[in-house]
């Protein structure tokens, strides 16, 4: 296994979406380890405070290439990442194995016609929140004594698609925009391959979000990780999962969260029929009882999010079901 140290600059970011057709920014083999970078704020950075600004970043607004600007969404993401041998219908691991905000600084935007109260929050708004890293907390609103704790984690892990031009903005069984505030550091989170090389990007890094990200953003900031990419062929899956020292979680999407939720819960009770043995009615009934849905995001227009989260204290047969390593 090798290390590799990939660099966010204007050869290796790509802006508002995904591609197949994108040249790879790094190719590695299976089971290596990478220190990745990531910026945000491409659309925001002229109103930017100099902390929120590197040279590195004030080149890539400025200076990036038209083939690295895939489709409309607003993310900057790093990547893609070729992994050698990949191919459709494997699946790629990726163990977050340390996320770190980059900068002392993140934004909060309100987009206009955006969020789930367009109509009373229909004015544009954009606020830089200082981050206090060596306390691990932000004060918001300023001087009101109220403290956040920073979770950082990165709102956008995901592969390509055959589509030329997808968008960022909308979270699928490809993983992408999934925005959920679980996939912290010690997390391994598993996406179905679609095209050779699996073609991975990384980014949208958040210092905090609450779930459901109501007013369409976090506070969004730059971002470094530490992340190890693997195939593993001993898995079958077509859509997105996690397993966290804690927790085992499926994604669900939909265009309502009736629907999101649904999918969620489809989704481990096939998790659970597979790699529990149970029924289909007795992962039903368990889900019921123990599994906890929680509301990802509700704003990536037109797919929201919802991640059930499964416990792995409840029987010692959940710890390390998946041949996990914690």
């Amino acid at each position: 296994m090798a290390h590799h140290i990939l660099k966010a600059t204007k050869e290796t970011v790509h802006l508002g979406g995904f591609s197949h057709l994108l040249t790879p920014a790094l190719t590695i083999d299976s089971g290596d380890t990478i220190d990745v970078e990531t910026y945000t704020g491409f659309y925001v950075w002229e109103q930017a405070p100099s902390a929120f600004l590197t040279p590195e970043l004030i080149d890539i607004c400025q200076n990036l290439p038209k083939s690295r600007k895939i489709s409309t969404g607003p993310h900057l993401l790093t990547g893609p990442i070729y992994i050698r041998d990949a191919k459709p219908g494997d699946v790629l691991e990726i163990y977050l194995q340390e996320i770190t905000p980059r900068l002392p600084v993140g934004f909060n935007l309100i987009r206009s016609g955006w969020g789930v109260l367009p109509e009373k929050f229909s004015q544009p708004a954009l606020r830089f929140i200082d981050l206090d890293l060596p306390n691990n907390i932000a004060e918001f609103p300023p001087q009101s004594g109220v403290k956040i704790p920073l979770r950082p984690f990165f709102g956008i892990l995901g592969v390509a698609t055959p589509e030329t031009n997808r968008s960022s903005i909308p979270p699928g069984n490809y993983g992408g925009n999934m925005d959920n505030r679980e996939l912290l550091p010690g997390t391994r989170v598993y996406l179905p391959i679609y095209v050779p090389g699996g073609l991975f990007s990384i980014g949208d890094g958040h210092a905090a979000q609450g779930d459901g990200e109501v007013d369409v953003t976090a506070i969004e900031t730059s971002m470094n990780g530490l992340i190890q990419l693997t195939l593993r062929p001993d898995l079958q899956l077509t859509t997105p999962i996690a397993e966290s020292p804690t927790d085992i979680m499926t994604m669900g999407f939909g265009e309502s969260l009736d629907d999101a939720l649904q999918n969620a819960l489809e989704n481990m009770i096939g998790f659970l029929q597979k790699y529990v043995n149970l029924s289909a009615e007795e992962a039903y009934v368990l889900c019921s009882l123990a599994v906890n849905f929680r509301i990802s995001q509700v704003v990536n227009t037109p797919q929201k999010g919802v991640h059930a989260m499964l416990s792995k204290s409840l029987s010692p047969q959940l710890q390390g079901i998946l041949d996990f390593r914690f």
